[in-house]
């Protein structure tokens, strides 16, 4: 499983930056990951290049993401 319309920008191993665009209207989002491997967490930013409503898309996408991660990880 993987984002759709998602594109890695930068991955340095602890941190993960990508642009996403959007399907309607082709807008960019930004979502950075950052591992904290002492709390055993991934931080999690994603935020809209414009506009004051992205109707719920970041935080799907951000759930998303759980998931994808959290089904590696139980795989492992």
């Amino acid at each position: 499983m993987t984002l759709p319309r998602t594109r890695i920008v930068t991955d340095t191993g602890y941190t993960l930056h990508a642009k996403c665009k959007s399907a309607i209207f082709g807008f960019f989002d930004d979502v950075d990951f950052e591992l904290r491997a002492d709390q055993e967490i991934i931080a999690v930013r994603s935020a809209s290049r414009l506009g004051y409503s992205d109707f719920g898309v970041n935080r799907r996408r951000n759930e998303a993401a759980r998931s994808i991660f959290t089904e590696r990880t139980r795989r492992s």
